[in-house]
Order: structure tokens, then sequence, then C-alpha cells
């Protein structure tokens, strides 16, 4: 049975989600403020997170920070009425696997919520050589030389997909996809900063490069 740790403070809404879910099979740990949800996930590790934005004692902010401090792989998934540019981009850069407006259906959630713990359950390398950097792809660090940079969760996922795809042209509407799932905020322009500091990561190494396919996409090389 699917374990979820779920933090929302609106009671009403909480006591519906929470119904729903359990009446799908799934178990629901239900918490109002993100204190006492930080403690519940370090006793005892669920396989997914729900969480609102706007929680008291630990928001959902600070709270996805915390978990990603020690935990880079179970998803989290934001639910909230915070859904300016900023708290999204915020979102997704602390870690966040989705990112989910409020009002919301729950037969969309489940959807969001299995599609990421199917990608969970894939066996993918986490550690990668790159030209001559090594790439860590579950604690999203890039080392050249003995020195470490730490990258964004969503920089790592997009590295990640175009080593995977090393030498091929893979679609910008495939990352939106794969990385987004949804490519209404992220437009092609927003895709195109993440390629570039990504560009900025690499750049003592000649050998590699991101090419911009017009139109199409990205490739990744390694002359």
């Amino acid at each position: 049975m699917t374990d979820i740790l779920f933090v929302e403070d609106e009671m009403d809404l909480a006591q519906i989600v929470s119904d729903c879910l359990e009446f799908k099979g799934y178990s629901v740990n239900h918490y109002t403020n993100g204190a006492d949800a930080f403690q519940h996930f370090t006793n005892v590790k669920p396989d997914i997170v729900v969480l609102d934005v706007m929680v008291p004692e630990l928001d959902g902010f600070d709270l996805a920070q915390k978990i990603r401090e020690t935990d880079h792989q179970t998803p989290i998934i934001f639910v909230t009425a915070r859904v300016q540019t900023a708290d999204v981009i915020k979102g997704f850069g602390i870690g966040a696997n989705d990112y989910m407006k409020k009002p919301y259906s729950i037969e969309e959630l489940i959807v969001r919520m299995e599609a990421q713990l199917k990608r969970l359950d894939k066996i993918i390398p986490t550690k990668y050589v790159i030209g001559n950097y090594f790439f860590d792809a579950i604690y999203n660090t890039l080392a050249l030389n003995g020195k470490e940079k730490k990258i964004s969760y969503r920089e790592s996922e997009l590295l990640r997909m175009l080593l995977e795809h090393q030498n091929q042209i893979v679609k910008r509407s495939d990352i939106l996809s794969e990385l987004w799932e949804y490519e209404s905020f992220f437009t092609g322009r927003s895709l195109d900063v993440f390629i570039s500091r990504l560009r900025s990561y690499l750049k003592s190494d000649p050998k590699i490069e991101i090419l911009n396919i017009r139109g199409v996409g990205y490739m990744l090389i390694i002359h």
C-alpha cells in the first residue's frame, strides 16, 4: 500500500482528499503543519509527499528543502494556491517533482502521484562521467578536479535526460513532458535558461557541447 505524507491545514479540504485517497487504497498520514510533518518523514519515510505551501510552523517550501537535504528520491508534489511564476520556479528549484494549482481534482492528483512513483521504480543510473566531470544525479552535484558544485534538482534531471540520449536530439516537447509534465508554464524560453545554466556549469571542458537544434530540441555531444 502506497504511504502518502499529506500536509494541508485547510481541514475541510484535507478531510475530503484524505477520504478519497484512502477509498482508492492509499494510506494517508495527514498533518496540518510542517514541523510535525517533517518529524513524521524522518521517523516513517513515506512513498510520496503531497504538501501545501502555506502551512504553519514550517511552510511547504522550507519543509521540502529540509527533506531534500537528506532525501533526493522521495517524490514531492506541491498542491497550493501559490502559483505565481516565482513560486513555481522556487518549488521546482528546491526539488519538487510536480506543482499543482488549487483547486485540483483527486483524479488528477492520483495520476500525477502514480506517474512519479513509476519513475521512481525505474532502474536509472545515478553516477556519470561527462568528459572531465563527474556527475552524481542523486546528490545533484558536478565535480571537476575534486571541486564539487551543487546544482538544482531540475537542472540535474535535465542533464541526466540529455546524457541518457547522448548524441541524439532530445525534443523540447519531450523534455517538458518528461520533466515538468505540462508545457504551459515552462515555455521554450524558460527551458533555454536551464540549458544555458548547464552550459555554464560544463564550460571548463571544451569537449562537451549542448547544441540547440533550432525549432526541435537539444543534443549533448562529448567529442
